[in-house]
């Protein structure tokens, strides 16, 4: 058994590695040669040919967004040219559902099996192999390919026909959103108001107002550190495809419209590089106040 791995970035190299665990064979592929050497000190092959990883008997992807993914597999020059029928093909990337539910038609009308399998946990959990996985396709697919999710992920789930897994990860996007934008307009607030960011911190983390948004990132906005999560520059595209569904569904999401507007000021404003954190830069700047301790 070969297993192919394509994008060998803050998450791919960390669920890459964790492949090597299967003791199958794994060749890795990515545009840049960074990491490579890490693998082949492990054994592993490595390549910058995607022809070289269409020999695979399954091929795992993680990329930035949907563009990527769809040309890299269905695009002119694709996957899908070099693939053949009982093949297997994972996204494990976060992309646009309509164009999740375009890959899996075009794959499955040549016989290749796909699964979208989007994941869900920091750049922690990737490393440690513990990452959250929501799965979309037929189910004799996740079947398949389930033993070898099992090195990445200890929480794998399917929930259903193809584009399932980008929909569910989307809905645990949003909800993420909403939670820091609410942190960026308050947090700022408390301060406006006299009191003690720091202890408004301890406050809303041992209370009933704490998220997992709220202890994770209010330590570090009190240190101005904006970089341990993904950018939001990076990030947006998960308000794009909410709001994509949002118009063409005819579902009405107000609250996240209104989160949805704190993140477009902070990229405005130039805090793109920043992790969601930093929206908050957003509101300390329209009410001239700090909830930090340093920048």
């Amino acid at each position: 058994m070969r297993i192919g791995f394509i994008g060998l970035g803050q998450m791919g190299k960390h669920m890459a590695f964790n492949m090597l665990k299967s003791g199958q064979e794994l060749i890795v592929n990515d545009l840049k040669r960074d990491h490579f050497s890490e693998f082949e000190e492990q054994g592993a092959l490595t390549t910058t040919n995607l022809t070289d990883i269409a020999r695979a008997d399954i091929i795992f992807i993680s990329l930035p967004d949907s563009k990527i993914v769809q040309n890299i597999l269905i695009g002119e020059n694709g996957l899908i040219n070099s693939l053949k029928l009982g093949q297997f093909v994972v996204d494990l990337s976060t992309i646009n559902y309509s164009t999740t539910v375009k890959i899996a038609k075009c794959l499955g009308e040549r016989g290749i099996g796909f699964l979208d399998a989007p994941v869900s946990g920091m750049e922690a959990r990737a490393k440690e192999g513990t990452l959250t996985v929501m799965c979309g396709g037929e189910k004799e697919v996740f079947e398949k390919t389930l033993p070898y999710l099992e090195y990445i992920g200890n929480k794998i789930i399917y929930m259903g026909e193809s584009g399932s897994g980008q929909l569910t990860k989307l809905i645990n996007q949003i909800l993420y959103d909403i939670n820091v934008a609410a942190l960026a307009e308050i947090l700022p607030m408390s301060v406006k108001m006299g009191l003690d960011p720091e202890k408004v911190g301890q406050v809303v983390n041992s209370g009933t107002g704490r998220s997992y948004a709220s202890e994770f990132f209010i330590s570090r906005i009190l240190k101005g550190n904006f970089k341990e999560g993904y950018s939001m520059k990076n990030a947006y595209k998960d308000l794009v495809s909410a709001a994509e569904l949002s118009a063409n569904r005819c579902i009405p999401m107000p609250l996240l419209s209104a989160a949805t507007q704190t993140y477009q000021m902070a990229l405005l404003m130039g805090y793109g590089d920043r992790d969601k954190g930093g929206m908050i830069g957003v509101f300390e700047e329209l009410l001239g106040v700090g909830y930090r301790n340093q920048e």
